[in-house]
């Protein structure tokens, strides 16, 4: 009896997939219809740890928004979850799968469609990833400042689905301050448009801005207006050494007070420099304790890091080294790109939280991170966005050992709960998935969260659109 019972749920499901596939295929060419399970379970998740995922009934990759349209009108239809994917290089479970959903993996939409020099504007699929687009606008003497770490790989569509922020955002600014306009396909397959293309516009409610950082909860974003800058000279990076994490960060709190504006400012702390230097021999001062990185992409550069070294001598630098060109600065900079990848490989597995306090507060959330690693006895290193106080907590762990994994997730919360004590935000650029919508309640508050499940209803009332995230 138990087993014909199975059986028959194991047939209805098989029905369900295979009506669904049908409705999928009359829209879209065979080869964006991925049904083997081999395959779609490739599609589950993102580069996020502690994030449950179910398995994707299908996995559709279109190259239109018609056939983006279709999917939707089909998933309305037929009453099946929707969970759109970029390059899945996200740190929070925003795009794992939901049990028996549609996959909707818009990488294949790739094309940059436009790049205007006079209204520094360009117009792109979601697809496209973000180190093309930034060599694509250089060509035209244009720069589109946003930089995560994984720009090699992420999306556009996946930028601006997080906020994604980056190395650059201390001058320039995160993704949200340069998306003019969006083409989004609704939850029912209509499309609509948001913003502008032009420099200024003030009509109606700013939905676009609504809509990034959404995770894919509102709408299926299918193309994108993009504002762009002039090229700015080539940067030159100052690397400074202090004996405490405190001397650092009194130290960048000094450069902004001073009015200073670097491309760059980064910090790093002992742990991170070790494993840097483990893993690429990049022969970083291991006496250190911190390490900062700043960075002018003005006209006089050299000035620039002259002020600023002295600034971080005055707060108890014990060597600051300007580089002398562009090849010593990149070198620099890539230490400071390998910081993720070096603290995964201490113990194979990392919780990367993105706490973001006043840059007041930086020196605190240091110590309390130091004093949480001490409790639980975890290796946790900081990198951080030093110069709009994004810090990036990574507890090291092994993922085989259930009881190093639980601290882990300990430290992990209450790294949250230190960030929030000293006025932050639980996320400033991954953002929430299924990792933080514990504490996405917590910061915004009940009648927050009543007025965000609201504005959900309106886009997606029957709740298909990447449902158990953030709410």
């Amino acid at each position: 009896m138990i087993m014909s019972r199975i059986e028959a749920r194991r047939d209805e499901d098989a029905a369900h997939t295979g009506n669904l596939t049908d409705r999928l295929l009359a829209g879209l060419p065979a080869e964006a219809v991925l049904t083997d399970p081999d395959v779609t379970s490739s599609y589950a998740n993102d580069m996020a740890s502690f994030c449950p995922a179910g398995a994707p009934a299908v996995v559709v990759l279109p190259r239109t928004v018609e056939q983006v349209q279709h999917v939707m009108r089909t998933a309305t239809e037929l009453r099946v979850p929707v969970v759109p994917q970029g390059a899945r290089s996200g740190l929070s479970g925003g795009a794992n799968a939901t049990e028996g959903c549609i996959v909707l993996s818009l990488t294949r939409m790739d094309r940059i469609l436009e790049i205007s020099p006079v209204d520094r504007i360009a117009v792109v699929e979601p697809g496209v990833i973000n180190a093309t687009l930034s060599r694509a606008v250089e060509e035209h003497g244009l720069y589109y400042p946003p930089d995560p770490s994984s720009w090699e790989m992420c999306t556009i569509g996946g930028n601006i689905g997080t906020g994604s922020g980056g190395l650059c955002c201390v001058k320039y600014g995160v993704t949200a301050e340069y998306v003019l306009g969006l083409e989004v396909v609704l939850a029912d397959g209509r499309l609509m448009s948001t913003g502008r293309r032009t420099a200024k516009g003030v009509a109606g409610y700013d939905l676009t801005r609504l809509f990034v950082g959404s995770e894919g909860s509102l709408g299926i974003v299918v193309r994108a207006v993009l504002g762009l800058r002039p090229k700015p000279p080539q940067q030159l990076v100052l690397a400074a050494e202090f004996g405490s994490a405190a001397a650092a960060c009194a130290a960048v709190c000094r450069i902004m007070e001073g009015g200073h504006v670097p491309s760059l400012l980064e910090l790093m702390d002992r742990t991170t420099v070790k494993a840097v230097n483990d893993l690429a021999h990049m022969g970083l001062p291991e006496t250190t304790e911190a390490l900062l990185l700043a960075a002018f992409d003005t006209p006089d550069p050299t000035a620039d890091l002259a002020a600023v070294g002295a600034l971080c001598e005055a707060a108890g630098a014990t060597q600051v080294v300007p580089a002398e060109d562009a090849a010593e600065s990149e070198l620099l900079l890539q230490a400071r790109r390998l910081s993720l990848t070096a603290l995964e490989a201490v113990k194979g597995t990392t919780m990367i939280d993105d706490v973001c306090v006043p840059r007041s507060k930086l020196g605190a959330m240091l110590a309390g991170v130091e004093q949480i690693a001490a409790k639980y006895g975890l290796t946790i290193g900081v990198c951080a966005h030093a110069g709009d106080g994004n810090t990036h907590p990574t507890v090291c762990f092994d993922a085989q050992d259930p009881d190093e994994s639980g601290r882990a997730r300990e430290s992990f919360d209450e790294i949250m709960a230190l960030g929030l004590e000293l006025g932050g935000t639980i996320t400033g650029e991954h953002g929430v998935g299924v990792l933080k919508k514990e504490w996405l309640a917590r910061e915004i508050g009940p009648v927050g969260v009543e007025m965000q499940r609201a504005v959900k209803q309106v886009f997606d009332p029957l709740g298909i659109l990447n449902p158990g995230k953030l709410f």
